[in-house]
């Protein structure tokens, strides 16, 4: 039987993938499918539309385990935590909004951050209240 427990290396790897997906669709260095799609003459590369449906369906994944586990409101959240987050480290001057590499970089990972919390928050309730959701419940 599968080991069921949910550890702080279980949120690390599911931020991992998070964030295998997220840079891998887009990112600032232009090595992503997005930059690689804008670059080629022909849209039309199997192999490209294959990369595309595999990072679709992850995200997929991803977007609708969030949805579920937090809801619209707990994802609002913490996307609202993240925003203020960013907003104090301008305020403080620790971040510039002239530095906009360094921006997206940071909210590509808060956007896989809230993608791994997402998919985790099951597990983390469980731990925290021991409340199972009606998902988790095995016939």
């Amino acid at each position: 039987m599968a080991d069921k427990r949910f550890t702080f290396s279980s949120f690390l790897i599911r931020l991992a993938a998070a964030l295998v997906l997220v840079f891998a669709t887009y990112n600032p260095s232009e090595y992503s499918w997005y930059h690689h799609f804008m670059a080629t003459p022909d849209k039309l590369d199997p192999l490209l539309i294959l990369a595309g449906l595999l990072l679709l369906t992850g995200w997929i994944i991803y977007l609708r385990a969030t949805l579920r586990s937090l809801g619209l409101i707990g994802t609002t959240l913490v996307t609202a935590l993240f925003a203020v987050l960013v907003w104090l480290l301008v305020d403080r001057q620790i971040l510039s909004l002239d530095e906009t590499t360094t921006l997206q970089y940071i909210a590509l990972i808060m956007v896989a951050t809230l993608m791994a919390i997402g998919i985790s928050w099951s597990h983390i309730r469980r731990r925290l209240t021991g409340q199972l959701d009606v998902d988790d419940v095995d016939e």
